[in-house]
């Protein structure tokens, strides 16, 4: 089985440099152990690091023993849908890369709440505006 992204194509990688994803394969995949469902591909801000940290999501401290380098503004990294989704609601919300962004996000985020925040929405026949 393929896994699809929120706009129904194949996901593609989210993030190497550092490398993340539930499962550290660079990709926003999921299965039954993601119990937090990591599986929005954010290019984080300052804005959304203080958020998450203010929440007691601590994501720019480095934790070796779990293979996370602590963010800065501008890595690409998987995050729970329901955190990102929380970072919205306040007015927080970072980027997102919707090719990168798994479809089992939309059981947590609405499309359009991610759309508000695409960097990368693919030109196809219902976005392209010529």
């Amino acid at each position: 089985m393929v896994d699809r992204n929120v706009l129904g194509g194949s996901l593609e990688p989210c993030g190497m440099d550092p490398v993340t994803g539930f499962y550290r394969d660079g990709g926003c995949t999921t299965g039954a152990e993601d119990l937090g469902s990591h599986t929005i591909c954010a290019v984080v801000t300052s804005e959304f690091l203080e958020h998450q940290q203010g929440i007691g999501n601590d994501l720019t401290t480095p934790m070796p023993q779990y293979g996370f380098p602590g963010l800065v503004p501008g890595d690409r990294w998987c995050v729970t849908a329901a955190n990102w989704l929380r970072a919205h609601l306040d007015g927080a919300a970072a980027y997102v890369v919707l090719a990168s962004t798994h479809e089992r996000a939309l059981e947590i985020v609405p499309l359009e709440a991610i759309r508000e925040h695409a960097v990368d929405v693919p030109a196809g026949p219902d976005d392209f505006r010529g």
